[in-house]
């Protein structure tokens, strides 16, 4: 029973965000963590853009929050989103990984370590190969690893970089991970 979904993302990603959360009822059963690259001195618009499309709440956490379901936690612009064991959300301002802050593979590791095989991990459309590492670790732990089929993608390194990294559950279309999300119960 799945207890979290993380997302991963950069370049080529924010239309696949944007169906996701708009196909995703009110009353989704778990929380969705997103982490999309973004340009770091843009500091609104993008949450709002997503809100728009959402039938579910999507917010830039503050650190400490506690992590609930029919949620979408967007990592703010510039933090690294670390998901601490017990189910709250911690911000950081530490050196950039892989050329990113916030960096998905922190995300992705610290999820995995807090849910672990009741997470699921999805790298959409992105130019680098951060979040790679990360869906390994959730693969480890036990929870199902998704990535954007890379024919797909508007750039296809970072889903790639995963598959060459990790034998993922699933290579699956955008319509694909939509049906697979909403298939989740609580």
């Amino acid at each position: 029973m799945y207890q979290a979904v993380i997302i991963g993302g950069s370049a080529g990603s924010f239309k696949v965000i944007t169906s996701i959360l708009s196909a995703l009822p009110k009353n989704y059963p778990v929380p969705l963590l997103l982490n999309l690259h973004r340009l770091k001195h843009v500091r609104s618009g993008f949450v709002e853009a997503l809100a728009l499309k959402s039938n579910i709440p999507v917010v830039e956490p503050y650190d400490k929050d506690s992590i609930k379901p029919a949620t979408a936690y967007l990592a703010p612009s510039n933090y690294h989103m670390y998901i601490e064991l017990n189910k709250k959300i911690a911000l950081s301002t530490e050196e950039a990984i892989n050329h990113s802050r916030p960096s998905i593979d922190l995300s992705f590791i610290t999820a995995a370590q807090t849910y672990h095989r009741n997470l699921v991990g999805i790298i959409l459309s992105g130019a680098n190969k951060d979040g790679a590492w990360g869906l390994k670790k959730i693969k480890d732990e036990g929870g199902t690893a998704i990535v954007q089929d890379p024919k797909e993608c508007e750039i296809s390194t970072m889903p790639q970089a995963a598959l060459n990294t990790t034998e993922v559950n699933y290579v699956y279309s955008k319509d694909q991970i939509i049906n697979f999300l909403l298939k989740i119960k609580q």
